[in-house]
C-alpha cells in the first residue's frame, strides 16, 4: 500500500481525473474505482475523500446531483463547465511531477550504493 503522505497532494488531481472520465460519480464507487484501478494499492478513506469533494464544490468545481437508491440519498458529484478547465490544468501538472519524479529517481549521480 502507498504511504498516505505521498498521496496527499494528489488526491486532488485524482479525483478530477476520475470525474472527467465518468459524467458523475458518488463518494464510494471513487474510492472503489480508485482501488481497482491500483490493485488495491490506494485505498482512499472517506475523511480523505469528502473534504476533497467539499472544497471542490466550494469553489465551483463540481455540483452535487441528489437520487434515492434502495430508500436512501445517493449523491453525485459532476465536473462544472469550470471543473472541466481545473481537471485538465491539474491531471497536466500531475504528469508534470510525475515526469519530474522520474528524472531524479533515474538520474544516475554514479554514487555506489551499498
Amino acid at each position: 500500500m502507498i504511504e498516505k503522505q505521498l498521496l496527499k497532494g494528489s488526491l486532488k488531481s485524482i479525483v478530477l481525473k476520475l470525474l472527467k472520465e465518468h459524467d458523475r460519480m458518488y463518494g464510494y464507487e471513487i474510492t472503489q474505482k480508485i482501488e481497482d484501478l491500483t490493485n488495491n494499492k490506494i485505498k482512499l478513506t472517506f475523511g480523505a475523500l469528502y473534504p476533497i469533494l467539499h472544497k471542490l464544490e466550494y469553489d465551483g468545481d463540481v455540483i452535487t446531483e441528489s437520487e434515492i437508491v434502495n430508500n436512501r440519498t445517493r449523491v453525485y458529484y459532476k465536473l462544472t463547465t469550470k471543473g472541466e478547465k481545473t481537471a485538465k490544468l491539474k491531471i497536466s501538472e500531475l504528469k508534470e511531477f510525475i515526469e519530474t519524479l522520474t528524472v531524479i529517481i533515474n538520474a544516475d549521480y554514479g554514487f555506489a550504493i551499498g
